[in-house]
């Protein structure tokens, strides 16, 4: 591994690639993508949060003028119950559920037909001549009711999984995930004290600016290609062709721009539709969701009840901790309780802990991804918790967590030893910034919190081509939402010896790209950068070939040096070294077009820790929080692309500060979400958030060839627990539940008065 100083493009801030295109509206997004001849495609949804489907009658729609096609959950073939992977979570079945309802509506805004129309007007016109009758049934919204054995069941066939026994009558519980160590019991008995709370969060979205669209079309041959935003075409093509009953090689997914995904992009909700509309309709299908529709019918994160139990001694030391994790899945069986139940105490050595978690069914949309799924809930429990035991020891609250601080060869809570971490190094660099050893003023609280992520590997491929100049092109198929394009670029460059000018990454599609995973579990950088890393070592190799067969030497009488073929110590060869735009330019007399390759499945993703640092003020007499300022220190491994970096850091913290203040889905008695749009649901402005310092620090992992941990996920941990700890500061009284909006806070400030 070479030292910082050695790396020659490696942690530089160069222009992002797309930037440009970007601000000058030449980048096509989803909703960019139309064919001359394509129909409008739009969706019928459920007015219920909970109905039975008695009947759909779709023959008015279809005797409409301007209709080209109105199909409802029979028209699409019974899905298999397979897993799809990833990030989307749940069965196949599932997901072709929540796409097209079968029988039952499982949520208020549940997709139960679709139309394609010449215009909106017709398509509007259509929507409201389709005749559903429905049987209503109450909603279950409670998470803890809904484990109640007498509570109403939104599946009659769902058995809770993972249980010592197979259950011998359905429930709401999808399934159970239990961690274990040692003797609680013991443990808490050696506490000298001990702290016990239930936290609450309530449903929240990713927030992305770009509404789900897709824009589709099948051929004569019966092959679909659908252009969309995604975090994964492969995927989406799976989830497309299962659903559809389609071979894969009669689906191919095209990946546009992204205009924010956060986790949300990783499952289909449009697309497998707009298929079955092109399908009866023999026309392209053109779909956009509105931003409420948006809100309705995609997967936001979890709401959870979490309840902590905690022991420590007089110097710190933990001794015992219980946790009990209850996490919406909304109406189908994925919510991230693994996640959440493995990250909730990974930052810290405990001998004794029992950890419990629950994926609960409620009539509420299925959940997808957000950053570092399940871990945000979990870990605002933990730390907000650990926060109180250290004033009830009169602890510095840094210095609590330095004191029980997981390292290299520490055994994690999920079973695995970490590898070299970078958790003490960021404790220690927080504990010295001018932002935690200044004198606060009256009035202003100051919170603390540890973030943690896995970070992942999984397949990915890449390409490497050599252009007749020099210059380099590289193809892969990870759609960039966080800057993988400038971070190929650069890694390409750096391993070749080339300038990062020189440097272009495409981002391929099903069918001009190998097989590669999900953008997501902060994976890119690492896994498809060892990948192409791999790829220009390929053709280095090469190079090295060529350089040798043109000197008439063995090619172990080469080396590759600062992008040249020059001869090896001891080559008693009198010749002038070998450009990569040497050897390009002659390539058709030494063995034709350079090109190099890689496909892995890549291992030994490095976990990531954080600490964040806020500040904040808290009005008594209105309960508005102002933050004042926020502090955000990661280990990243290695910073590729500093800048990005940083950006990670601070759009991470962003989400978390709105999270812990302000968001929240707001449902009525009946199921409805009642604040389905930007101005009710109210997400950070630029007016609402402080500059936020960052502080990279640099741990390598040594599974990847340039130190790569991945950055994506981590950042959005910490702020729920750092914001809340800086509020019970400021008030002089923990208050559990988020989010810490105005009327809350004023409300348990009255409470407690």
């Amino acid at each position: 591994m070479a030292a910082q100083n050695e790396f020659k493009v490696i942690g530089t801030s160069p222009v992002r690639p797309d930037g440009v295109d970007k601000v000058t509206g030449r980048a096509e997004f989803a909703a960019d993508q139309t064919m001359s001849n394509a129909v409008v495609g739009k969706v019928l949804r459920s007015p219920h949060a909970h109905a039975n489907i008695k009947s759909i009658d779709l023959t008015d729609a279809r005797a409409l003028p301007g209709v080209y096609a109105v199909i409802c959950g029979a028209d699409f073939p019974e899905a298999g119950g397979g897993d799809i992977g990833g990030e989307g979570g749940g069965s196949l079945k599932d997901v072709a559920q929540n796409v097209m309802a079968r029988g039952k509506a499982l949520y208020h805004g549940h997709a139960v037909a679709a139309v394609a129309a010449a215009s909106n007007e017709a398509a509007d016109a259509a929507l409201a001549a389709i005749k559903v009758e429905y049987e209503a049934l109450p909603p279950v919204l409670d998470v803890v009711k809904a484990m109640e054995d007498d509570s109403p069941l939104l599946d009659d066939q769902c058995f809770t999984k993972n249980l010592p026994e197979t259950p011998d009558k359905p429930s709401n519980i999808a399934a159970v995930m239990n961690l274990v160590r040692g003797d609680v019991d013991e443990g808490f008995a050696e506490a000298d004290e001990i702290i016990e709370q239930e936290y609450k969060i309530p449903m929240a979205h990713q927030g992305y600016i770009e509404p789900h669209a897709c824009c589709a079309t099948i051929n004569e041959e019966g092959k679909a290609t659908v252009w969309c935003s995604t975090q994964g075409p492969f995927e989406f093509r799976q989830m497309t062709a299962g659903i559809c009953g389609m071979k894969l090689s009669q689906v191919r997914i095209v990946s546009s721009e992204i205009g924010g995904g956060f986790g949300g992009k990783t499952v289909v909700y449009l697309e497998p539709v707009a298929v079955m509309l092109s399908k009866h309709a023999g026309r392209p299908v053109k779909m956009t969701m509105t931003r409420e529709e948006v809100f309705r019918a995609t997967g936001p994160t979890s709401g959870t009840v979490v309840r902590v139990k905690v022991g420590a001694k007089k110097d710190g030391t933990l001794t015992a901790a219980t946790a009990w994790l209850a996490y919406e899945a909304g109406a189908f069986a994925g919510a991230p309780m693994g996640p959440g139940a493995m990250t909730i105490l990974a930052p810290y050595k405990i001998d004794n802990f029992k950890i419990s978690a629950f994926d609960v069914l409620v009539n509420k949309p299925k959940v997808a991804a957000y950053r570092a799924p399940g871990a945000p809930q979990s870990m605002h429990a933990m730390e907000s918790a650990l926060d109180d035991m250290a004033r009830k020891l009169g602890m510095d609250p840094l210095d609590l967590r330095m004191v029980n601080a997981a390292e290299e060869g520490t055994t994690a809570p999920y079973g695995a030893k970490f590898p070299v971490i970078g958790l003490k190094a960021c404790l220690e660099a927080a504990k010295k910034h001018p932002n935690y050893t200044k004198k606060l003023n009256d009035g202003v609280g100051r919170g603390v919190a540890v973030g943690f992520w896995f970070n992942v590997g999984g397949e990915s491929s890449a390409e490497a081509h050599v252009n007749e100049d020099g210059s380099v092109t590289v193809l892969e198929a990870n759609p960039d939402i966080g800057g993988s394009r400038a971070s190929m670029c650069l890694m390409a460059a750096e391993t070749l010896g080339v300038p990062y000018e020189s440097v272009k990454t495409y981002i391929g599609d099903t069918e001009t790209s190998g097989w590669t995973m999900v953008t997501g579990g902060s994976r890119v950088t690492f896994a498809t950068g060892m990948a192409v890393v791999q790829a220009c070592e390929d053709i280095i190799a090469q190079c090295k070939a060529r350089a040798a067969s043109t000197w008439g030497v063995d090619e172990s009488m080469v080396e590759w040096r600062d992008g040249e073929a020059v001869p090896a110590p001891g080559a008693n060869i009198d010749v002038e070294p070998l450009t990569l735009a040497d050897i390009a330019g002659k390539s058709a007399k030494t063995g034709g077009p350079i090109l190099g390759r890689a496909a892995l499945n890549a291992q030994g993703a490095g976990p990531s820790f954080s600490v964040n640092i806020a500040e904040v003020e808290v009005d008594k007499e209105t309960g508005r929080t102002e933050l004042l300022g926020f502090t955000a220190v990661q280990d990243a491994g290695r910073a590729i692309h500093k800048a990005y970096v940083e950006g990670q850091l601070q759009g991470g913290a962003a989400q978390g500060i709105g999270w812990a203040l302000n968001e929240e889905y707001i449902f009525n008695a009946d199921g409805v979400m009642e604040n389905a749009g930007f101005l009710d649901y109210r997400i950070p402005v630029a007016s609402d958030l402080p500059m936020i310092d960052t502080v990279v620090i640099e741990v390598p992992n040594p599974s990847h060839p340039y130190g790569v941990r991945g950055v994506g996920e981590t950042p959005i941990v910490a702020p729920l627990a750092a914001v809340s700890n800086a509020v019970a500061d400021a008030v002089g009284f923990r208050i559990a539940d988020l989010p810490l909006s105005p009327p809350k806070v004023l409300e348990a400030i009255d409470s407690r008065a």
